[in-house]
């Protein structure tokens, strides 16, 4: 059957969209001679359709505007690409670092370049952070030791000499609002983008790197994303460290900075490297990093939080220790039942069909999607559902899964019940995957990547998917040799979640890393809202 009766039984403005991108009647991106994965990415009105979308507290929407009005890709859009140039040149530094990095020997290098504005994927990810801001040099609660001149950024402004020292009245991102002066140094900008600025700078009293964000703040509203940060603490999520505001070139302009841990490097460019040397990343480090990621879902989801923009970028990866951590909480949202959300949320590629069928009344199983996306992308080398936009990317979801059943539609968003889609039959899993996956890997995904959310894997039940076994066996190692990073040093919280688990999870060698004193994990004691944020939480998006 043509994949264009499909488009027929899409609603007008769908078809309008899908035409003007192109329409592909090839059959799903997989099944070469070899039995192996075979996408293709082709190019449309300017725009290669890639899965990088940075700094991406921005919404996405199904029907993107140049998918109707077809132009080029401009350097403000958030689709723009570096040169083939520019490209090669930072690819190449980067493999020559990684190779030092993923050897084991010495500590990992920290970022010695910025990526350029609107770099795929840059997100912070040469910080190894998706958030991040900078420093206001004479401005309000901050000031240098010496002047400092500076570059500007928009209306920012961040200092160029990375020598001197600024200090700032910063209030701890947990525990009670006690402000207090912090100096940093060595600052570096690292990023940015619409939102604001990413930099890197090194802690005075501790010598610790971290990645500061820089955002806008509107004083109608306290910042979501710091409210959120503030209720967190887990060993698997960025942590922070303090924040403070800054005032901006303009009258009654405030900027919100958010101090957070500083990790080198992001899952997103550890799989790259892999895929320019035309090979996967070891099936070892899909466990570790994966195990890792569905652990913080399972603690954020348990806080009643959804972060709505789970992607490779957003996944903070230390080289040496295997040590993962989520980041960038720009789109998260403490989600309640009964009050509507943005369906406009989540990077394209690794978007949940409910969303892209428009519905608002959601749950936190999008990221179980989402994180099935990034497992997927991970074994492939690719992403599993390029779509070029909005309206293709469910078409390359049916391309693999095959038509939604009414129910299923139901169940994504009562209101498209009425829409007959011609029946596509499913792809078999696996015929998806390269020859060798191993069979728990394709299982795993075939239960995270269901139609009906709540049919998806909870995170937990995720961890103690049989995949991961090889995790839990006592001499496991990392390539390197290195030990394993803690992957069962489960906090009360964690193991109040789901209980009926937890003699899966936690082996019996590794009994002693879970203490009921233990912290990671654990609510913060103070989530009050800091006094000198203005206004009420904005939760209407």
């Amino acid at each position: 059957m043509a994949y264009g009766e499909l488009l027929a039984a899409l609603p007008p403005i769908m078809q309008t969209c899908f035409r003007h991108r192109g329409f592909l009647t090839a059959a799903p991106r997989f099944g070469g001679p070899s039995g192996g994965a075979t996408h293709f990415s082709p190019k449309l009105n300017g725009c290669d359709g890639g899965p990088f979308f940075p700094f991406s507290s921005h919404l996405l929407s199904l029907d993107d505007p140049s998918c109707v009005h077809p132009s080029p890709v401009t350097q403000s859009s958030p689709h723009h690409h570096r040169s083939t140039e520019e490209e090669r040149g930072r690819r190449a530094t980067y493999t020559e670092r990684f190779h030092t990095n993923m050897s084991g020997s010495g500590r990992p290098r920290t970022s010695s370049f910025a990526e350029p504005p609107g770099a795929p994927g840059s997100a912070a990810a040469g910080a190894g952070s998706a958030a991040a801001g900078g420093s206001s040099t004479g401005k309000t609660g901050a000031s240098t030791a010496s002047g400092t001149s500076s570059t500007s950024f928009g209306n920012l402004k961040l200092p160029r000499d990375s020598g001197k020292v600024t200090t700032v009245v910063a209030t701890p991102g947990q525990g009670p609002d006690r402000p207090q002066e912090v100096s940093y140094t060595d600052i570096k900008v690292i990023g940015n983008g619409s939102f604001g600025v990413v930099y890197q700078a090194r802690l005075i009293d501790s010598q610790e790197m971290v990645a500061i964000k820089k955002v806008l703040q509107d004083k109608r509203f306290k910042n979501r994303e710091l409210q959120i940060m503030r209720k967190l603490d887990h060993c698997n999520i960025v942590r922070l460290r303090y924040f403070f505001y800054s005032s901006g070139e303009k009258k009654d302009e405030v900027y919100l900075n958010l101090v957070l841990d500083f990790v080198p490097e992001t899952v997103y460019r550890v799989a790259r490297h892999f895929n320019k040397a035309k090979t996967t990343i070891p099936i070892i480090y899909v466990k570790v990093y994966m195990y890792q990621l569905f652990r913080s879902l399972a603690y954020i989801h348990s806080q009643g939080v959804c972060h709505r923009d789970i992607k490779p970028q957003n996944l903070l990866v230390d080289p040496e220790t295997a040590i993962l951590k989520l980041c960038d909480f720009g789109s998260a949202k403490q989600l309640v039942r009964g009050e509507p959300n943005v369906s406009y949320i989540c990077s394209r590629y690794y978007r949940a069909p409910e969303l892209i069928f428009g519905a608002t009344d959601y749950t936190s199983n999008i990221d179980i999607w989402s994180a099935g996306c990034v497992l997927a992308e991970l074994l492939l080398g690719q992403p599993i559902f390029p779509g070029d936009s909005g309206v293709d990317q469910l078409v390359e979801i049916i391309k693999v899964l095959g038509t939604p059943t009414r129910e299923q539609i139901r169940e994504m968003n009562p209101n498209y019940t009425e829409f007959k889609f011609p029946q596509i039959k499913a792809h078999p899993w696996t015929k998806v995957f390269k020859p060798r996956t191993p069979p728990e890997a394709i299982a795993l995904c075939s239960r995270l990547l269901e139609y009906t959310p709540v049919t998806r894997l909870s995170p937990l039940e995720a961890c103690s998917h049989a995949f991961f076994d090889e995790l839990r066996q006592p001499n496991t190692r990392l390539p390197s040799g290195r030990e394993l990073p803690l992957l069962f040093n489960f906090s009360p919280v964690e193991l109040s979640i789901q209980p009926q688990l937890n003699s899966t999870l936690i082996p019996p060698h590794a009994r002693a890393q879970t203490s009921p004193a233990s912290h990671e994990g654990g609510v913060s004691d103070s989530t009050a809202q800091p006094s000198s944020a203005p206004g009420s939480i904005n939760n209407s998006t």
